[in-house]
């Protein structure tokens, strides 16, 4: 067509590409905030730890679902509380108990890349809440948490520049 400009389209992403960035190259393809790509999300989804109140996993020591009733906003992401207590808390200290490596599995961190966290398939180990991406990751990770952990920890920078 005379007089369109040409539009450029980013490069599709592979299917293992799309799971190692936890849904961030849907999130930038969606518009959604760059910062969100840190904190795990679903695709096309805003919503942090798959929904569960994380301040809950430390207070209850269980998976909770939270209500949106009970909703905070943090780096870009929803994060929904069981009760007004549990959001007041996150509030004051996210970074007290949202998930290392934004919610990104751990053991997946720790091999330098990232990929998607099962808030169902989760530890806390020394104050810190961790997901990993199923039930055989999970049990892969606890073969040796301490490494995977210093492992994930220096490869966390990098990966949540991305």
């Amino acid at each position: 067509m005379i007089g369109t400009p040409a539009m450029s389209f980013p490069p599709p992403l592979s299917r293992r590409r799309l799971i190692q960035s936890g849904g961030a190259g849907l999130a930038m393809i969606a518009g959604l905030p760059a910062e969100a790509a840190e904190i795990y999300t679903r695709a096309l989804s805003s919503l942090g730890a798959g929904g569960y109140d994380v301040v809950a996993y430390f207070s209850s020591g269980a998976p909770v679902v939270g209500s949106p009733g009970f909703s905070h906003r943090w780096k870009g992401a929803t994060w929904r509380f069981s009760s007004a207590a549990n959001r007041d808390a996150f509030a004051l200290a996210p970074e007290r108990y949202a998930p290392a490596y934004g919610g990104h599995c751990a053991w997946a961190a720790s091999q330098g890349y990232r990929a998607a966290g099962d808030p169902r398939q989760w530890r806390i180990v020394e104050g810190r809440l961790f997901f990993n991406y199923d039930a055989d990751v999970h049990r892969r990770w606890q073969n040796n948490i301490a490494d995977f952990i210093a492992a994930g920890d220096r490869h966390w920078p990098a990966l949540a520049a991305q």
